[in-house]
């Protein structure tokens, strides 16, 4: 039994930046600026004593999710902190103390991503604009919360951080042979083709907490975790997808080690080709958009994975 609003979309300038972020050698990414933050927000608040309003119709209890609304467009006002995830647990601990009649509540948003925009600086040079950002389509960074009340107050009983529908293409250097061959096989083999994956990755700390940026050191960024997908995509031969992401899983548990699980879900966009060979060049193609059905990926791992290496 629950109930909640979803679909909330924020925006704040100016937010606290996040800085003094661990570097790794597969990213570039040491802190963002948050000099505009925007949020696409859910939440979804639980209580045995929200079962009257289902029961006898009796409303005298029920936050009205408009006002769910309004209470987290507030909060973005108020929380000082630089992360998805410790805004979610600022703005749960709120609700918490402002509503007696709630058990617990699940927080989530996806960080509505924007890209910086180069502007001349008048000696010939180009630097990214201070003012002027565009509202992008890539991928977006994924942040979920659930608190409970506890002895001392509200805890985090669970969390999942991610960065989510993140599209890459390798144009060569990857295969799929040796699966399964019978009478309803058609797929031919390929030693070499241009792989088109999309996929969602999710990760957990093994101290919830971690996840808040408080300790910017032991916060992991969605933009390393993007990063490394995209590094492990270039430098491994894959065999399939499930090659692909076990080894981009490994690689995030062996940078994190405050990570206790990273989890996968993905999906085969890959291009069929109508042509290939193009004037005896085998890197030259020519390919069109996949037909439907298409294939999908789900996969969880945790340190014993990489233990086992």
């Amino acid at each position: 039994m629950n109930y909640g609003k979803e679909k909330i979309g924020i925006y704040r300038t100016y937010a606290s930046p996040l800085e003094n972020v661990r570097t790794i050698p597969e990213s570039s990414f040491d802190g963002r600026d948050n000099t505009l933050l925007g949020l696409d927000v859910r939440v979804r608040l639980e209580g045995d004593e929200f079962f009257k309003n289902f029961e006898e119709a009796d409303n005298s209890n029920l936050v009205a999710t408009d006002s769910m609304k309004n209470f987290v467009q507030y909060q973005l006002g108020e929380y000082d902190g630089a992360t998805v995830e410790g805004f979610l647990d600022f703005t749960g601990r709120r609700f918490l103390e402002q509503y007696s009649q709630i058990d617990a509540i699940q927080m989530s948003a996806d960080q509505i991503p924007f890209d910086e925009l180069d502007v001349p600086t008048g000696d010939g040079d180009f630097e990214p604009s201070e003012l002027v950002f565009r509202v992008s389509d890539n991928e977006s960074g994924f942040g979920e919360v659930y608190l409970t009340r506890g002895d001392d107050g509200p805890q985090i009983e669970e969390q999942n951080s991610g960065i989510t529908d993140l599209q890459l293409v390798k144009v060569k250097g990857s295969a799929f042979t040796d699966y399964v061959q019978d009478e309803h096989t058609t797929l031919p083999e390929r030693e070499d083709r241009t792989l088109y994956v999309s996929m969602d990755i999710f990760w957990n700390y093994e101290d919830p907490e971690d996840c808040l940026g408080e300790e910017p050191q032991r916060y992991v960024a969605s933009e390393q975790v993007r990063d490394i997908a995209h590094v492990m995509f270039d430098e491994v031969y894959s065999r399939s997808i499930q090659d692909l992401i076990y080894q981009i899983g490994l690689r995030v548990l062996e940078r994190f080690p405050q990570l206790e699980s990273v989890n996968f879900e993905a999906n085969n966009q890959t291009w069929i080709a109508v042509r290939e060979e193009i004037d005896g060049d085998e890197d030259v193609r020519v390919l069109r958009e996949p037909a439907r059905p298409t294939g999908y990926q789900q996969f969880s791992m945790n340190r014993d994975d990489l233990d086992e290496e």
